[in-house]
């Protein structure tokens, strides 16, 4: 059984930096693109970047272009998700997602963590 695991949410400061992690297991994980989403309170889950298989191609939702940058080591079953010069509207749960295809849609990917909670205060 696949499983994704998030890890290094928490509370920060407006201008501050978190990495986020997300750790799979059940599943052969250099198969499979990988991408982060969010979701706001009382809004819909949106897309934030997403990553190849191999690494080599990289889609960001604009609203984060510049500020945050995936990335994935497939040695350690890893992706991660820098988060850099944070804002209170980056508030969300964040969670990660595994696709067969790079996509930026959610119906794309076929397995999800149980997120990881991001809050930056102004």
């Amino acid at each position: 059984q696949a499983q994704l695991v998030e890890s290094g949410g928490g509370l920060v400061q407006a201008g501050d930096s978190l990495r986020l992690s997300c750790v799979a297991s059940g599943l052969r994980f250099s198969n499979y693109a990988m991408g982060w989403f969010r979701q706001a309170p009382g809004k819909e889950r949106e897309f934030v970047a997403s990553i190849s298989w191999g690494g080599g191609t990289t889609y960001y939702a604009e609203s984060v272009k510049g500020r945050f940058a995936i990335s994935r080591d497939n040695a350690k079953n890893t992706v991660y998700l820098q988060m850099n010069s944070l804002k209170p509207d980056d508030t969300a749960v964040y969670y990660c997602g595994a696709s067969r295809v790079t996509t930026v849609e959610p119906t794309g990917f076929l397995y999800w963590g149980q997120g990881t909670q991001v809050n930056v205060a102004s």
